[in-house]
Formats: structure tokens, C-alpha cells, sequence
């Protein structure tokens, strides 16, 4: 369980999702076109429905925590290990729901925060049910620094969100570019899945996603949420200190 802090309140939410869903190519480039090279979905038309991927609950870390690249990964023999950042809107459900209408689906988010959704690319390429386990690694869902309450967020479709690696920006949109919108993904994931008090629902990541290496600083910042910062590391590195 993770315990985050509620933005301006001394309250502590615990955090122990049954499930994350995760959205893929869901932002639109700066020319109107759906980013396709930095993201899970391979064409850049627009689809019928959301790309959503499955990611375990136990990827979470909180701020400044470290995001730990694995050992067995050199077991592989690949040339370049492929670990992305992924800076994404993140929303807490509320209460369990199944079936959400568009129009109800917003009054079943509880808050907002922001995600990681660090992904081992390579690993698509000996799974053959697709992305879970490289999205799903231990300290690969770093989350937080704390949850806005939705009735406080203003609204979640006009967020400015940012990512930089060592100080230096990579990623930089407004989730006003978000593909689909927070009540289609809802809706669309509510009929495929019942969501329970306290799941995870990921909205897409913008164009820009990079790879991290041992040593690097990645930070989220998204507008009216805050900053979501996390130290690199090699696991031989870890277990040496």
C-alpha cells in the first residue's frame, strides 16, 4: 500500500489498486496527427476504440523514490535495453462502477494525480500477449507527489504537462490533445472491466518519450498536480549500497 498525501488537506489517501489500466496513443502530435513512434499504437489513424494495456500494482514507488532498471534484463543479450519514460494524467476511481454512460463517468473519479508509466520496451518481443510485463516491473509506476481531489482539478481536459530528463525537456503538451477523452475511457473500460474503489486509470502519454539509463533524474509536472520526480538506478547499483 502507498500512502499519498491529498493536496491541500492534511488527510493521506492509501493507495492499493486492484488493477491499472493503461491508455495507449492517445495525444495528438503538434500537426494533428496521433503520435504512433513514441507510443504503443502503431497507426496514425484515429482508432474506433482505446488501446488500454494492463499494468500490476506492484510498479508503484512514490516521489524520489528510485526506478530500478533489472539485472535478468542482460540476461537477454539485446544491444540496447529500451526503458521509456512515460508521463501520463492518472485518475483514481472513486467507488465500484461497471457499465458507466459518458455523461455518469466523471462523477466516479475520486482525484487526480500524475504517472510514470515506465515501460521495458524489448519485452514485447518474447511475450506474445503484448506489453503487461514490460510495463509491469517492479518500480516501473511512479506516481504522485500527491492526489488532487476531482472537484478541485478545474478541468482535466486543459493541463499543461511536461517531462524532463536531467533538466532538460522532453515532453511538453496539454492533455486538450488527449485523443479520447476522460468519459470515453471510462465508459469504453467500464464495459470491458468492473472498476473497483481506489483502481488506477492512465490517460496516454504525449510525443517525446525517451529512454532512461542508470544515473538519470526524470521529473512529471503537471499543471495544478505538481512534481513527480525519481532518481535511476541499475539493480547491481542498489544491491552494492
Amino acid at each position: 500500500m502507498l500512502k499519498i498525501p491529498i493536496k491541500d488537506s492534511d488527510k493521506i489517501y492509501d493507495l492499493n489498486p486492484s488493477k491499472i489500466i493503461t491508455v495507449g496513443g492517445n495525444y495528438l502530435k503538434k500537426n494533428g496527427t496521433k503520435s504512433s513512434k513514441e507510443t504503443e499504437n502503431p497507426t496514425n489513424n484515429k482508432p474506433k476504440y482505446p488501446l488500454i494495456i494492463p499494468k500490476l500494482p506492484n510498479c508503484l514507488i512514490g516521489p524520489n523514490q528510485n526506478i530500478i532498471i533489472p539485472e535478468f534484463l542482460s540476461e537477454l543479450y539485446l544491444l540496447d535495453v529500451q526503458i521509456n519514460f512515460r508521463a501520463e494524467l492518472a485518475l483514481i476511481i472513486k467507488d465500484k462502477c461497471k457499465n458507466l454512460t459518458e455523461k455518469e463517468s466523471m462523477d466516479y473519479i475520486y482525484g487526480y494525480t500524475c504517472i510514470n508509466d515506465v515501460t521495458q520496451v524489448n519485452l514485447k518481443e518474447f511475450d506474445r500477449i503484448g506489453w503487461w510485463r514490460g510495463k509491469s516491473l517492479d518500480t516501473f509506476g511512479p506516481i504522485g507527489p500527491n492526489i488532487v481531489l476531482a472537484k478541485h482539478i478545474g478541468d482535466p481536459h486543459n493541463l499543461e504537462i511536461r517531462t524532463k530528463l536531467n533538466d532538460e525537456v522532453k515532453q511538453q503538451s496539454n492533455t486538450k490533445n488527449m485523443i479520447f477523452k476522460i468519459p470515453q475511457i471510462l465508459a469504453y473500460i467500464s464495459k470491458n472491466l468492473t472498476l473497483y474503489k481506489g483502481d488506477i486509470i492512465t490517460t496516454g502519454t504525449p510525443p517525446g518519450s525517451e529512454q532512461l539509463k542508470h544515473g538519470d533524474i526524470v521529473e512529471i509536472k503537471i499543471e495544478e498536480i505538481g512534481k513527480l520526480k525519481n532518481p535511476v538506478l541499475k539493480e547491481s547499483y542498489t544491491k552494492i549500497r
